[in-house]
């Protein structure tokens, strides 16, 4: 049952490509923001198309793919975990980010040529 603990499944599009982050060590950081899309009629009976943007990352090999093959507008499946850190901004107010941690992913549609 422990494997059902801190799950996310994603389907959406890439906002852009994903912002690389190279480490001196050679580790990289891959940043993905990922839109998924939803459809409901409202109480007047109109269509509403709704976006969501979730905040992605992944590290070392996934990055190194992700930045090879993924540009905006890709579709991509991602499977990860929540993870949720605080940091300081340069003014010394506190601030608090959500975002998946990618374990798995999978390319939708055309990947990117490498």
């Amino acid at each position: 049952m422990n494997t059902l603990r801190n799950k996310v499944q994603l389907i959406g599009h890439l906002g852009q490509a994903p912002e690389i982050i190279s480490f001196e060590n050679g580790n990289k950081l891959a940043k993905l923001n990922i839109a998924t899309n939803e459809s409901y009629k409202n109480a007047q009976g109109e269509k509403v198309d709704a976006v969501q943007w979730h905040q992605a990352t992944a590290w070392g090999k996934q990055a190194e793919i992700l930045e090879k093959y993924t540009d905006k507008g890709q579709e991509i499946a991602i499977e990860g975990k929540l993870v949720t850190r605080t940091y300081e901004t340069k003014e010394g107010e506190k601030r608090t980010k959500t975002e998946i941690q990618i374990q798995e992913f999978l390319f939708l549609g055309n990947a990117k040529k490498g």
